[in-house]
């Protein structure tokens, strides 16, 4: 004989833990309003019961699905893990799910994959830094899908984002270079072509020199995807050319470790023979020997905040304003003064 069991409902739960169904409808639905006590008694109801929420119906009222969309250009690396771990722990606590892709910084990889998410519902999307091919802004804008990018702040720029000034953050790191005395300056920047944030780390530093007389012919600069082989293999070309730079500035940390590791395998004392500066301040800088000199990115913040505005775009319908975040210059061992 089968033994056939009612499934739970929302009645049920809200019994079981001794609140009314609304305040259950509340923790299920937007947790930070509730507090931490009805949540757990809430959350231990649902998991005795064996409660699942009938979200189909709560979608097609609210005209929602709670996803959220990212589409970050590579998860190869380190340099985004932190502040989309903050953004998705934030996107969870507003009782959203993230949904997320990498577009291997190819623009028509990343348009697809604005469409799928768009396909799939989702309420908005967060992109990383301002360009891109109009086509895809028009797409997001005619679809009435909130969009908020990251990574990436300027102030002349009307599009929403939560990010720092890769521009000023840069000229300000070369800025403590020279005062730390050094004149004969290299720089490898990641590939700029449809990287603003390269792009704009690569202009501070030149317009820095330019303020400082330099002959930006004379300043040896190559450009590469960021990957700590690629570091590695611009640094040894730096060194081999015609002029030793007393200091290679990286366009990140990833292409500054790159670069500290062919530093030792050449032989080089760091910083004695030549320094080495990168940019993010994500931990990889941190464990390598010696510390990398770098800008600290405020990664988490700009996780939380940003998801924090995008939920806000999104149930309110309003548009997004944009942040400036503060970023910090970190003066490690990987650079010596010369002053």
């Amino acid at each position: 004989m089968t033994s056939h069991h009612a499934v739970p409902t929302l009645d049920d739960v809200a019994r079981t833990a001794g609140v009314s169904p609304a305040t259950v409808s509340r923790s299920l639905n937007t947790p930070a309003l509730v507090s931490r006590e009805t949540l757990q008694r809430v959350k231990a109801a649902v998991a005795d019961l064996g409660y699942t929420p009938n979200f189909g119906a709560r979608f097609m009222a609210a005209k929602r699905t709670m996803t959220i969309g990212a589409i970050i250009p590579t998860m190869e690396n380190a340099i985004f893990a932190k502040g989309i771990q903050a953004f998705q722990e934030r996107l969870h606590s507003l009782g959203y799910t993230l949904l997320i892709s990498s577009s291997s910084y190819d623009p028509e990889i990343e348009a697809e994959q604005v469409r799928a998410l768009a396909s799939r519902g989702a309420d908005g999307i967060l992109l990383i830094g301002y360009w891109r091919e109009e086509k895809v802004y028009e797409f997001l804008k005619q679809r009435n899908i909130p969009f908020l990018l990251a990574w990436a702040f300027a102030a002349n720029n009307a599009l929403p984002a939560i990010g720092f000034d890769n521009r000023a953050a840069m000229y300000q790191l070369c800025d403590k270079v020279l005062a730390m005395g050094h004149r004969n300056i290299a720089v490898i920047s990641g590939t700029t072509e449809g990287n603003d944030r390269a792009m704009n780390r690569l202009k501070g530093i030149t317009e820095r020199l330019k303020v400082e007389g330099f002959n930006l012919d004379t300043v040896p600069i190559i450009e590469t995807p960021y990957d700590i082989d690629n570091g590695a293999n611009a640094f040894e070309e730096l060194m081999r050319g015609p002029e030793r730079p007393s200091v290679v500035m990286c366009g990140n940390d990833v292409l500054g470790v790159g670069a500290l590791q062919r530093a030792q395998e050449m032989g080089l004392q760091v910083p004695s023979e030549v320094s080495i500066t990168g940019f993010d301040g994500i931990e990889l800088a941190r464990v390598v020997t010696p510390k990398l000199t770098t800008v600290r990115v405020p990664h988490s913040e700009m996780g939380h905040r940003a998801a924090d505005e995008l939920v806000r775009m999104v149930e309110s319908g309003e548009v997004g304003r944009s942040q400036e975040l503060a970023s910090e210059i970190v003066v490690e061992k990987s650079i010596i003064s010369l002053a």
